[in-house]
């Protein structure tokens, strides 16, 4: 009976692990967003395999996996960035590297390097709000996943969108 239990957690933890490995882009969008270091990125997407790792037996197969490691992704990053914020509400942005691996030219490297910089700027739902809107969620599906109403997640991502713009514009005229 003991050898067929570690069996058995061992094809749970293997099938979590590949679940993992197979949408690990989520960790790096949600923690590119979150955090501006490289440090505290890494530090984040430990947190949030912890926290799926403790949540992964409430995992029921009634959404795709990815759709539920999102939800508990960013419920994660709303947490752990609100802990960071009080720890300290000094963000700099002089070290801040752009993720490996990823090929881009310098001035589509330039604007997405501003872009990140402005969702610093933003509050925890107004970052996970521009995830989803990236991620191609409609506004249903990021209503549901925030716990939001359809035409509260628009009117939210559209000042979020206003938002972000205007931090832009700023930007650009400062450097």
């Amino acid at each position: 009976m003991q050898k067929h239990n570690m069996q058995a957690d061992s094809l749970i933890e293997k099938t979590f692990l590949n679940l993992v490995e197979v949408h690990k882009g989520i960790l790096h969008k949600v923690a590119r967003l979150y955090m501006d270091s490289s440090e505290d990125r890494e530090d984040l997407q430990q947190e949030i395999i912890i926290q799926l790792w403790r949540s992964y037996q409430n995992f029921k197969g009634e959404s795709a996996f990815s759709s539920w490691m999102y939800r508990v992704a960013i419920n994660t990053a709303i947490s752990y960035f609100k802990k960071e914020k009080r720890r300290s509400d000094v963000y700099t942005y002089d070290n801040i590297k752009e993720p490996e691996n990823e090929d881009y030219n310098p001035e589509k490297d330039r604007q997405l390097e501003i872009f990140y910089q402005a969702v610093q700027e933003l509050n925890a739902v107004e970052k996970a709000l521009i995830f989803y809107f990236m991620e191609g969620l409609s506004h249903r599906e990021t209503g549901i996943q925030l716990g939001l109403t359809e035409g509260n997640v628009r009117v939210k991502l559209n000042r979020t969108k206003e938002k972000l713009q205007q931090i832009i514009k700023k930007t650009n005229y400062e450097s």
